[in-house]
């Protein structure tokens, strides 16, 4: 049995997720890079995010396949095209971040609207397809002798500064799922492994009260 604590941090963390943000990857492929990335997106409150990737599975440091992540959701692509036909059909701007003359500074973007970042990978940077796809280019200003940012440092950067346009919206106040949707995970992240069940079952999930019990005592004695 879930505690009211647990119970009550998982359903704050979805409160506060930003369904219309999300960061895709465009071949990133080290792995310290990978999970530093995916815990700036749960910090800011993004839980869906998307990977470009030649290999059918990604790996993040702890040797734990991404795409089964707890807290976030990995969707895979085999390339640019298929990947931005569905944030484009969601309505998302997309927005590169890369370096060049005609680059805008990541300050100036409207992050309020719903938002698909493009970080490139480690060595080659951002596609020319992923490039020329895009709404906008942005750069983080270097006012050093470096050229960039690591990846994963330069995600966080241009995520908390979407975070911080957010949070002066009042964006992170009222949840921003659906309430159906919100019910749906909030059970499946306190119940994983009956909630796995049911579905294999095809049965409906049980309702819970305010401190995350089951309320239906059938299910007494489940533990997780």
């Amino acid at each position: 049995m879930i505690s009211p604590e647990r119970f009550r941090k998982i359903h704050t963390m979805l409160r506060h997720r930003q369904p219309d943000l999300t960061v895709v990857m465009d071949n990133v492929n080290k792995a310290h890079n990978l999970s530093a990335i995916i815990r700036s997106c749960d910090c800011v409150g993004i839980g869906e995010i998307h990977a470009i990737s030649y290999r059918k599975s990604i790996y993040t440091e702890q040797n734990a396949a991404a795409g089964t992540s707890k807290w976030i959701t990995m969707n895979l692509y085999a390339d640019v095209e298929s990947a931005y036909e569905k944030l484009s059909t969601s309505g998302m701007q997309i927005i590169v971040a890369t370096n060049g003359e005609k680059c805008e500074d990541f300050r100036s973007v409207d992050y309020t609207l719903p938002t698909a970042l493009v970080v490139g990978a480690e060595w080659d940077g951002i596609s020319e397809k992923a490039i020329k796809g895009a709404d906008h280019a942005i750069t983080i200003p270097m006012l050093g002798m470096g050229e960039s940012l690591n990846v994963s440092v330069a995600t966080a950067v241009i995520l908390f500064e979407a975070q911080r346009q957010r949070s002066l919206k009042g964006m992170y106040n009222q949840p921003l799922l659906k309430p159906e949707t919100l019910e749906k995970m909030l059970f499946e992240l306190a119940y994983p492994r009956l909630s796995r069940e049911l579905r294999e079952k095809e049965l409906p999930y049980p309702p819970l009260d305010e401190q995350g019990h089951l309320t239906d005592s059938s299910y007494s004695g489940i533990t997780e």
